[in-house]
């Protein structure tokens, strides 16, 4: 809930900053201010998210399913890579919930009401942007047409990626493990980069990321899951022990052409600054500032 006579940011606010944040942040394994990849820098993820911003700030006048093509197809347009498809999924149906109801309540009746036409328009932009490690499914493939509803497509998909679990479970991962995590950062007087790094471990904890599984296979991820459980609970970020297992953590994930990239995580980490500055649990200007010194990642 949003604390009385606090005014939170629009929605198109709201939705840059997450990304924003989200992509400078030094967490282990993906793009951040000081780190690239070979196909994908920091430079891409921020024209994503200003150019994905006005659709996701008028979701009153599209679907979900819109929401993420039309996202999908400017983004391809700027950007020669998938940087953005996951953040689309995750973020149109909570940009969907009407302003004045929180998401937690609020996102149910949206995830009801997906349709037939949502789960075309979200086929195409998946053709459109290729995503890593895709494969094929034997029901529902996004090769051939769907013939359900959004959200009976995503719960074939549940077990295996974390992003489709959200439409079934009323993303309660977010609500759970990834607001929560930014709060506690926070609350401990944290700069905003290490609450978000933190919410990365939560979530790498509590989870095998997905494109890593099928990048790298379940048995890679649940070793990077064990691994973040480790650094969470070895005392980060103030043990220094913990933090040169993060720069370990984050050189194992950066090996081998980054394909243990946790790109779903990132996604999450996406999502829940969004829950958080939407529903006004994180306020704005953050008083510790976003930096961090006690980060060793370069």
């Amino acid at each position: 809930m949003t604390p009385l006579g606090v005014e939170r940011p629009p929605v198109q606010l709201c939705y840059l900053l997450a990304c924003t944040y989200e992509a400078l942040a030094r967490k282990p394994g993906n793009v951040h201010r000081l780190r690239g990849f070979s196909d994908v820098g920091l430079h891409d993820f921020l024209v994503s998210a200003a150019a994905t911003a006005p659709l996701l700030g008028d979701a009153s006048g599209l679907g979900v399913g819109d929401m993420v093509l039309q996202g999908t197809r400017r983004t391809r347009q700027l950007v020669p890579s998938n940087t953005n498809l996951g953040i689309l999924l995750l973020m149109a149906p909570l940009a969907a919930v009407p302003e004045k109801v929180s998401l937690e309540r609020g996102i149910e009746p949206v995830l009801a009401a997906l349709t037939l036409a949502d789960s075309e328009a979200v086929f195409a932009a998946i053709r459109l942007a290729r995503p890593g490690g895709l494969g094929q499914s034997q029901e529902q493939d996004v090769a051939d047409a769907p013939t359900l509803p959004l959200r009976q497509v995503m719960a074939l998909a549940a077990e295996r990626d974390l992003i489709a679990r959200q439409y079934v479970n009323g993303f309660r991962d977010v609500f759970a493990i990834g607001v929560p995590a930014l709060q506690e950062g926070l609350q401990r007087g944290w700069p905003l980069e290490e609450a978000i790094v933190w919410c990365a471990l939560r979530f790498m904890s509590a989870h095998p990321d997905s494109l890593m599984v099928r990048k790298r296979g379940i048995e890679e991820a649940h070793g990077a899951s064990r691994w973040a459980a480790e650094i969470v609970a070895s005392g980060w970020p103030e043990a220094e022990r913990s933090q040169l297992a993060l720069v370990e953590f984050d050189a194992w994930l950066r090996a081998e052409g980054n394909r243990r990239n946790p790109g779903s995580t990132a996604d999450l980490v996406a999502a829940s600054l969004f829950a958080a500055l939407r529903d006004g649990t994180m306020q704005l200007p953050v008083e510790a500032g976003f930096c961090s010194n006690r980060i060793l990642l370069h």
